[in-house]
């Protein structure tokens, strides 16, 4: 597995594999040919599909400043190794081809050039184990705990990188919170956030509690959708789950923010885990991969803070996964909106109550952590694809009233 600093990116939204992907695609490609004239980018799978509402040609123009950009979009073909396909095409200025580059956005920012092109150059893994059986059996010979077993494996400046995601991850509330700015695209929605954090102060307590963690998670994924600076954790579309959660926890329970670099470090290990052994692309394995890999990291660094065991905080990341099989994708216009906007705050909430559960329990489980990440893994690849990011089914499909949507422009 890589190091966890990979889960955890900063960078503007809407969405880590049609955003921050293509765009640091583009800019490795400028670096290939930095003299190119032009350059043509062909879009295919789903990164064509709902490339628009996503912003992925904005992103890619931002990472070949001053060239002359053509965008083609082929959401007709569909990549073997990965849907979310690019083809970069340099020119001189007589028009002649000087080079081209296939790259994949794989989620989470992640890029890829295909297995065989991984095989030649791969770098010794940052963690050698990939299951979680096969850590909790160092964490049994060790003593470690989670976060103990990513500080033996990451470098020295492991805790100054997840200050600066923590720090990013307040600011993207903070920021959210007083936001209230109609989002972008057709569906011209309104920002919810503030209005939520607002009439959540006349609540009691119980119920303002849980009222918060929503509009924290809002004010995080409206920015996503405004094309604000966000974390991924592990993508854009989830990126409003994990910092609620332990932004909370900070604010109402007093967790320092020592604990909680330690929580981030130990959610970072599970995202990582489900990264390397399925998916965390919606367009790979639907919504199951970002909202429910975010609701598993939220789950397990709230069961740690509060103290549970190895195995009652494997309990809760089982269970944030399990209750979020087979959900599909399928953004209504292609936008990182509907539905993805509540599924972030409902995932919040979902993992504050797996965490308690598993809490109550003794940690033992009938189906482990490991085979519910294979059994989503093949529930991803079972998924048509017109429930994976494509826009061409679900939800996305449902007749809206045309008065609804403006022009995309």
């Amino acid at each position: 597995m890589d190091s966890i600093k990979e889960i955890y990116k900063i960078g503007l939204g809407p969405s880590s594999s049609h955003t921050m992907g293509p765009n640091k695609a583009a800019g490795i490609f400028l670096s290939k040919y930095p003299d190119a004239a032009s350059v043509q980018v062909t879009l295919y799978g789903s990164l064509a599909a709902t490339g628009r509402g996503h912003m992925t040609d904005k992103a890619i123009m931002r990472g070949l400043p001053g060239k002359e950009v053509k965008i083609i979009w082929r959401s007709d073909i569909v990549p073997e190794f990965h849907t979310n396909g690019m083809l970069f095409e340099a020119f001189d200025a007589n028009g002649v081809k000087s080079g081209e580059w296939t790259v994949y956005s794989i989620g989470g920012g992640y890029l890829s050039e295909g297995k065989e092109a991984e095989r030649k150059t791969a770098e010794e893994p940052r963690y050698r184990r990939n299951s979680l059986e096969e850590i909790k059996e160092i964490l049994a010979k060790e003593g470690f705990s989670f976060w103990e077993y990513v500080q033996y494996h990451e470098d020295d400046d492991l805790w100054d990188y997840l200050g600066t995601v923590w720090e990013a991850m307040q600011n993207s509330i903070k920021e959210g919170l007083e936001d209230d700015s109609k989002l972008p695209g057709p569906l011209r929605l309104k920002s919810k956030a503030k209005q939520y954090y607002i009439r959540a102060q006349g609540l009691t307590p119980n119920l303002k509690s849980r009222a918060l963690v929503s509009a924290y998670s809002l004010a995080v994924i409206e920015m996503n959708a405004r094309g604000g600076t966000v974390v991924t954790a592990p993508t854009c579309g989830s990126c409003g789950i994990l910092p609620s959660v332990l932004y909370h926890l900070k604010m109402a329970h007093g967790f320092s923010d020592k604990d909680i670099l330690k929580a981030l470090a130990t959610a970072g290990l599970f995202g990582n885990i489900i990264k390397t052994n399925a998916s965390i692309s919606g367009a790979e394995v639907g919504c199951q991969g970002e909202v429910g890999s975010a609701c598993v990291m939220a789950a397990v660094a709230v069961n740690q803070l509060f103290g549970g065991t190895v195995s009652q905080i494997e309990t809760a990341a089982e269970m944030a996964m399990e209750h979020n099989l087979g959900l599909t994708c399928d953004p209504v216009c292609g936008l990182v909106q509907i539905p993805c906007i509540e599924r972030n705050p409902m995932a919040a909430l979902r993992a504050l109550d797996v965490s308690l559960y598993a809490l109550l329990s003794d940690g033992h489980h009938i189906v482990s952590f490991d085979k519910v990440i294979d059994v989503m893994k093949h529930t991803g690849k079972d998924l048509p694809s017109l429930y994976k990011e494509t826009a061409a089914g679900g939800l996305a499909t449902q007749e809206y009233e045309k008065s609804m949507f403006d022009s995309q422009e």
